[in-house]
């Protein structure tokens, strides 16, 4: 797979609902957001050492829902920097709060596309990692051409994350799931499979199991994980 090949998008991965969001979310949005939200403009480059403060390495969560796995993760390795890009505003809004509630410093918010935010916003080789916890599926048939996992966006990950850095992943979906290994596996000339080729990871400790995964699991649901290694 070649990295340098341009990405062609004209379907994107989500619809946009805004949802309930509650007094408390909207305080945090006003409260909060100035300091730990990053408010970035197509085409510019996030500076990541000016926005933490500091040249530890930065971690990306696309997609983090409420927040719940990037606060746990971002208060489990305070060695780390954590960036997190969600464009549901509810969900944004509990996670400030829970900044707030656990004291987190090494953690910011970008509420903007994820893959705009690949193709403009971040340098070359500026992530160490970068996790996708159970994106959407789309399950229906005519659907599946929003799953956020293309060869597009695979090249746009190998782009950012430096070598040695990690893609890890995380579905309950089985034919998503495999569908996920197979593109991974066609791009073996940028990304190693850390469980060989082929293979699904084992669910790493350092992964918190939401609440979501538990109900999954209760309902038969087998959570498959795949962590790859840029090279």
């Amino acid at each position: 797979m070649n990295e340098q090949q341009p990405y062609q998008r004209t379907i994107r991965s989500y619809v946009l609902r805004e949802g309930r969001i509650t007094l408390a979310q909207e305080r945090a949005f006003q409260d909060l957001w100035p300091r730990f939200g990053i408010d970035w403009k197509p085409g510019e480059l996030m500076d990541l050492g000016a926005l933490f403060g500091n040249p530890r390495p930065v971690y990306l969560e696309i997609g983090f829902g409420n927040g719940e796995t990037l606060a746990e993760m971002a208060a489990s390795h305070p060695e780390r920097n954590h960036l997190g890009i969600e464009v549901h505003r509810p969900g944004v809004g509990h996670l400030l709060m829970e900044i707030e509630r656990r004291g987190l410093t090494n953690l910011r918010l970008c509420r903007h596309d994820a893959v705009e935010i690949l193709e403009q916003g971040l340098e070359r080789a500026s992530l160490m990692g970068v996790y996708l916890f159970f994106p959407d599926p789309w399950p229906k048939r005519r659907h599946r051409k929003r799953r956020i996992l293309t060869p597009g966006l695979v090249r746009l990950l190998a782009r950012v994350i430096r070598p040695g850095g990690l893609f890890h992943a995380a579905t309950d979906w089985e034919q998503y799931a495999q569908q996920m290994l197979e593109l991974l596996g066609a791009a073996d000339d940028l990304f190693e499979n850390a469980a060989g080729p082929g293979a699904f990871a084992q669910r790493p400790k350092e992964r918190p199991m939401t609440r979501f995964e538990r109900r999954g699991t209760r309902l038969g649901h087998q959570v498959r994980d795949l962590i790859f290694h840029r090279r």
